[in-house]
């Protein structure tokens, strides 16, 4: 199954990507230039945080709306099992 939708949390994941691709742009600018290793590091982290917290975005995205397409609306019961996985997510 191919999902083509756009949600309405996409364009705030393509911002925060475009920012973390601006951030990554300048951390090979820093490397070319020789800054120090600490800095390049420091933008380094920021980045990887910034990709995983777009990532999270998209995945909380498509529990809350694609699964939804399928099972349709959930009871409250089984709303809060559905946040419940949502929230171990974070440990993947």
């Amino acid at each position: 199954m191919t999902d083509t939708a756009t949600h309405t949390s996409h364009p705030d994941i393509i911002n925060r990507l475009k920012r973390a691709d601006g951030h990554l742009r300048s951390i090979i600018e820093m490397l070319e230039a020789g800054r120090p290793c600490l800095d390049v590091a420091q933008q380094l982290q920021a980045v990887e945080k910034a990709v995983a917290q777009a990532k999270k975005a998209l995945i909380h995205d498509h529990i809350d709306h694609c699964l939804e397409d399928i099972t349709g609306p959930l009871p409250r019961d089984q709303r809060a099992q559905v946040e419940e996985f949502k929230l171990i997510t974070k440990y993947l």
